[in-house]
Order: structure tokens, then sequence, then C-alpha cells
């Protein structure tokens, strides 16, 4: 499993010992408010950090904890894992690698408005494109969560429209490898 760095994060693969730290960040209903629309009980963080290693192990991507270097603090989570079009979570995950790969985050509160979720992302674009030599990554947001479609407009996404994913109707973006390659060639 892939431990990733910026800046100011470590991403480590999600694992038992980031459970406390997602609680705190996953139980605060303006965290979740466009995910589920609740903040989450202890039970169901636990079954979301069985759920993310299961996804390590079965595509060698998944949700990473974003930790803090100053403070050793969740920051969030961020992921790269197959998108699916249904609400349920199939048994078989491989059943899911011939869909697109999907890039996603959250963050806790006391981290909003730092730029430290397009930090996140822009170092998990690097790994789709640069590890996993995916052609395309998309994002896929609630159509009224704004702050997520800015951080989609930084990292160079393209708004496509709204699309069924998770048994939604969520607005979607897409940023292919070679865009994405020109970007970094036109800023560096």
């Amino acid at each position: 499993m892939t431990v990733l760095t910026t800046p100011r994060l470590r991403l480590e693969p999600i694992g038992d010992q980031h459970l406390d730290g997602l609680h705190a960040m996953n139980a605060r209903p303006e965290v979740m408010q466009y995910i589920s629309g609740q903040g989450e009980t202890l039970e169901q963080t636990a079954a979301f950090v069985a759920r993310v290693k299961r996804g390590w192990a079965a595509w060698g991507a998944g949700w990473w904890a974003l930790i803090h270097l100053d403070s050793g603090r969740v920051a969030g989570a961020g992921c790269i894992q197959h998108l699916r079009r249904e609400a349920a979570i199939p048994e078989d995950l491989l059943t899911l690698c011939t869909n697109p790969l999907e890039i996603g985050w959250r963050l806790h509160p006391d981290f909003w408005r730092q730029g430290v979720a397009s930090e996140a992302a822009s170092r998990m674009t690097a790994f789709a494109f640069e590890d996993l030599a995916a052609e395309e990554l998309l994002a896929v947001r609630h159509p009224e969560n704004l702050n997520s479609a800015r951080v989609m407009d930084r990292l160079g996404m393209r708004y496509r429209g709204l699309e069924t994913w998770y048994g939604r109707e969520l607005a979607t973006h897409v940023l292919r490898r070679a865009h994405w390659s020109s970007l970094h060639r036109a800023a560096g």
C-alpha cells in the first residue's frame, strides 16, 4: 500500500489506527452534509474502515487518511477508487475494475479553507496518472457542494454534467491525463 506525501500532509492508507481520527471527522454533520446528510456513528466509521481495507486489497488503491504533519491529526480522507453506479457495495470489488477511477476527499472543519483539499487532491491525481497510468479521472459531488467544485476546478477538471453514480444524480467532473500533463508542463 502506497504512502504519499505533500509539504503539509502524509497520506497513509486507512487502517484501524485511523478510526478515532476519522470518526472525529465523520461524526460531524457538516462534513457529511453532501454525502449522507448526517454524522456517522462509531460503528459506521468502523464499517467504512473495513470497506477501505477491502478496496486496497482488491485494487491497490483506495482511501488515505490525510495526516497533518505539524499536528499529527487526521485532517481528512482522500481516495482514488473505482466508481460504481449502484448505491449498494458489491461483495466482489473486482467487478468495479471496469468502472472509471474516481478522486474524492473530505476534511475535518478545522482544516477547511486552508488549501489542504487541493494539496491532497493534487498529489492523489499525480498518483492516479503516474503510478496507476489512468487515462482519465472522474470526481463526483452533490450539485450544491460548491467547495468541492472549486477544488475540482483548481485541479483542471471539467464539468461533464449530471450522471448517476452511487445510486444518485451527481455533478460529474473529468480530467484526462493528456490535459493534466499539459497543465503541469505549462506550470513547470
